[in-house]
């Protein structure tokens, strides 16, 4: 009887290390620097728009090279930083971005690109 109960135990934890082991799913999106950057940015850390767009492209720049999906957000709040900085060509092409990738942005990011040309 102990036996039987050290077999299965056995098998118990050969399995549940085998599921362990496992291959992990990568991430849908990469984050990078996208989550930060917004935090500093609401946080109102002192970093430049200038400074946190570096930050953002180095992050695109990034995921382009590894074939990686940006996250959604990213484009919008990249061409809001744009917007601050004065760079209005550089915005509307991110807000369009955004709303390609993310079609249910659309909404909002037509709201935007036409208060934009206000």
């Amino acid at each position: 009887m102990k036996r039987g109960l050290h077999q299965r135990w056995a098998a118990a934890v050969g399995a549940l290390a085998l599921v362990a082991c496992a291959e992990q799913t990568p991430p849908l999106y990469h984050w990078d620097e996208y989550q930060p950057q917004v935090y500093r940015y609401f946080k109102g850390d002192g970093s430049s728009e200038q400074e946190q767009i570096g930050k953002l492209e180095a992050s695109a720049q990034r995921a382009l090279a590894k074939g990686e999906a940006l996250p959604p957000g990213f484009h919008a709040h990249l061409g809001l930083l744009y917007l601050k900085a004065g760079n209005s060509d550089s915005a509307r092409e991110a807000f369009l971005a955004e709303q390609t990738e993310f079609p249910e942005s659309m909404a909002y990011m037509d709201f935007l690109l036409k208060n934009f040309k206000n």
